[in-house]
């Protein structure tokens, strides 16, 4: 009984505005009050159609009625300003109380979003942000497990070999050195796309990133040229079409995003025919496609060839699958551009896009 009590009791900001306010509103009706009777009083008297006692007796009733009137305007007003203000700053206990599950680290339900008016837009506001929160703390928890399980086979794979040329239960031989070393490079490759993936989700976050007004042929050329080795030794020949056209761009990005679509697109591929690089201006956005056969790739899992560590083919063992972040950091460097990266697949002829606005 006392804590329902209690519950309609004012306090805190309810308590300091509802005495403010009735204070101000009893001061006006007290002022308004002494104003009508003075008045009234006044008028009467000037009238002179009262002697002194009617007119004493007419100025007391006057003032009886205009207590009584006054009284009850207070009083009920007070009861119905702090009924309507308690309904008016309900929102906020909710975000209160919302918040402190927040701090001690709780995910609270959605604030009940009431109105349209600033509270409401509060309220939206602070369900964004828990929403936020949400998504944030399950892909920092996804983005753990998923390097744990990358790693822990290959690292797995290291200690059980070394244990064993320690042991002497193996001998060494350069085969098994240099299956270690490469075990080893993997791993040191795969923290080093890791950094570059927390490089650039801080890029993203930061309010200035440095652009270069870059020609956009002479960059993919450029990135082409690089795998020049590669391909007479693999024998995939490369072939590339761009347009010219200057964009602002973070150089060094874009051209990790072009080697990363070319190294996946010889690493899988699949058929004798050419590798083609496609850079075309369109009316808003310059647009890079890399193109080639390989496995087809179902419309569902189009999307998902972009999540980090996520392979095709779950069942490729890492060695041959990659680290399963390349196409991840190509898609943060786009989309910190402002633009859009996807992959269309034919068959088994793919293509690997991505679109920069002008």
């Amino acid at each position: 009984m006392r804590k329902w009590i209690q519950s309609f009791l004012p306090k805190g900001f309810l308590w300091r505005l509802s005495l403010l306010n009735i204070a101000v509103v009893a001061s006006v009706i007290v002022l308004s009050g002494l104003a009508v009777y003075n008045t009234a009083c006044f008028l009467v008297d000037a009238m002179g159609t009262l002697n002194d006692s009617q007119q004493s007796q007419f100025n007391a009733i006057l003032f009886n009625y205009l207590l009584i009137f006054s009284v009850i305007t207070i009083v009920g007003g007070s009861v119905l300003h702090f009924y309507l203000t308690r309904k008016l700053i309900k929102p906020i206990r909710s975000l209160t109380e919302s918040a402190k599950q927040l701090k001690k680290g709780n995910y609270p339900e959605y604030v009940e979003v009431t109105a349209q008016d600033e509270m409401g837009e509060l309220a939206s506001h602070f369900n964004g942000l828990v929403k936020q929160l949400k998504a944030n703390d399950e892909h920092r928890r996804k983005l753990i497990s998923d390097l744990s399980h990358e790693l822990r086979t290959p690292l797995t794979n290291l200690n059980g070999y070394l244990k064993s040329l320690e042991r002497g239960d193996i001998k060494g031989s350069q085969e098994l050195y240099t299956s270690l070393l490469s075990e080893s490079r993997r791993l040191t490759s795969m923290m080093e796309q890791l950094e570059q993936l927390k490089e650039w989700d801080h890029a993203a976050s930061s309010d200035y990133v440095q652009y270069t007004e870059t020609d956009m042929s002479d960059l993919i050329k450029q990135c082409a040229a690089m795998f020049s080795w590669r391909q007479e030794q693999e024998n995939i020949p490369i072939s590339v079409e761009a347009d010219v056209c200057h964009v602002s761009v973070h150089v060094d990005g874009i051209q990790q995003v072009i080697s990363n679509l070319l190294e996946n697109a010889m690493q899988y591929d699949t058929g004798s025919t050419s590798i083609k690089v496609r850079g075309e201006q369109r009316a808003s956005f310059y647009y890079v496609a890399v193109s080639g056969q390989s496995e087809s790739i179902p419309e569902k899992e189009a999307d998902n060839l972009f999540k980090r560590f996520y392979r095709l083919d779950q069942s490729r063992n890492r060695a041959t699958g990659g680290s399963g972040l390349g196409l991840a950091i190509a898609k943060e460097i786009v989309e910190n551009h402002g633009g859009r990266i996807g992959v269309k697949s034919d068959g088994l002829y793919n293509t690997f896009w991505f679109e920069i606005p002008l």
